[in-house]
């Protein structure tokens, strides 16, 4: 992060912020932004999601993807962890299973930039995580 060497950065910062959290807390249409869940129970710890919930949460913020990324609890698939569900606006949520950032990285640029369906997607029997 670059260093604030004045008030006006500081004001100029907080404003982008604020911004930009307006825009990922819409409360009266949650569905219009990109929701990405990230999978952080102990089986998730233990393989690894850690890692791919920083990669996520960074690279959509430096590729300028608007996307609430947040932790979530076990979604019952332990054997396929790291797992994360996206959740595209106006559609229905995808999990993706064995999610490393090499692969976190093809599903920011193949599914959610382009809308490419793309290998690892676990087949749902609930309606959200």
């Amino acid at each position: 992060m670059a260093i604030l060497e004045s008030i006006k950065s500081l004001t100029e910062l907080r404003e982008k912020l604020k911004a930009k959290q307006a825009a990922l807390s819409q409360k009266d249409n949650p569905q219009s932004t990109i929701q990405v869940k990230v999978t952080m129970a102990t089986c998730g710890i233990a393989s690894g999601s850690r890692p791919v919930y920083d990669f996520m949460k960074e690279e959509l913020s430096k590729r300028n993807i608007p996307a609430l990324v947040s932790q979530v609890g076990c979604m019952g698939f332990c054997y396929a962890e790291p797992t994360i569900e996206v959740t595209m606006p106006g559609k229905s949520p995808v999990i993706f299973g064995f999610v490393n950032t090499k692969k976190a990285d093809e599903i920011i640029e193949r599914f959610i930039r382009k809308g490419e369906v793309i290998d690892g997607v676990i087949p749902m029997n609930y309606e959200t995580a």
